[in-house]
């Protein structure tokens, strides 16, 4: 039996490894780092590893802070490659976590999204009217032809009207849907005269009426004026007296005072007194 070796997987990154072994390049300053490069929530550390750009836990942190030893990859992946440049390699926390946190809350409300990048387009909600009340639905009348139609498609699709639907017997089977379309069919070819000739008696019922009015709008118009024309050549004949460019003089006597200034007083009294005794009874 031929076996084939398995593929080699990254094994699960330990959150705190503790080792020893410290790498002999320069430590990592963590204030040149962006601020979306390095976590410093307080026992959840990370920063972004400057050789493999891989997210990498720090430990020792109450000591001398390092990265932990990882691979290039996502753990349980294919093909593993241990990140020797950068394991174990210190890293000087010179950067406060209470103004880390700040620098990050700045950063998150200054960065633009997709929304306020992009004009929303304001779309006006159409103005739909409201369905009628089931009592105020009118069917629309049904013509012959309309059912005559109606008829065919039926029939055309129908297996018991073209007669290939049978019972166990061998005997075809009605169909309701189509009898009930043909006696709807022959009533309505009945009635079409008589709807005819009412739809012609309205129509001309309506041209006559339309011709009385047209006939009677002239003789009613003439009234109307016949109606106004004294009082028209009054205002004439009172304009042609005065001179041009003059107007009346007389102008109407609006009284500022009461003629009898004594029986205004009395009537202001009574009122009063009535005003009084009506709200002392309420």
């Amino acid at each position: 039996m031929i076996t084939t070796p398995a593929m080699p997987k990254a094994s699960k990154r330990r959150r705190k490894t503790r080792t020893s072994n410290v790498n002999h390049r320069p430590p990592v300053i963590a204030s040149k780092l962006k601020v979306n490069e390095i976590d410093l929530t307080p026992g959840k550390e990370h920063l972004v590893c400057p050789d493999c750009s891989t997210w990498v836990p720090i430990t020792g942190m109450l000591g001398t802070p390092k990265l932990v030893p990882h691979h290039t990859g996502r753990a349980k992946t294919a093909e593993p490659r241990r990140c020797t440049a950068g394991s174990n390699r210190q890293v000087t926390i010179d950067v406060a976590a209470d103004a880390w946190r700040t620098q990050m809350t700045e950063l998150i409300e200054a960065t633009p999204t997709v929304a306020s990048r992009r004009a929303t387009k304001v779309l006006p909600k159409p103005k739909v009217k409201p369905a009628p009340a089931a009592s105020q639905v009118k069917p629309a009348p049904l013509s012959a032809e309309q059912v005559r139609q109606a008829f065919r498609r039926h029939q055309q699709q129908c297996l018991a009207c073209k007669g290939e639907a049978k019972n166990r017997d061998g005997l075809r089977l009605p169909c309701p849907d189509g009898e009930r379309l043909a006696v709807t069919f022959l009533r309505l070819l009945r009635q079409e005269p008589k709807r005819q000739a009412v739809r012609e008696f309205f129509a001309r019922e309506r041209r006559r009426f339309d011709r009385q009015y047209a006939a009677a709008a002239p003789a009613k118009r003439a009234s109307e004026w016949a109606a106004v024309l004294p009082k028209v050549k009054d205002a004439d004949t009172r304009r042609s007296q005065m001179p041009v460019g003059t107007r009346p003089t007389e102008a109407r006597s609006v009284p500022l005072a009461p003629v009898d200034e004594k029986a205004f007083d009395q009537r202001q009294t009574e009122l009063g007194r009535r005003y009084a005794a009506r709200t002392a009874a309420a």
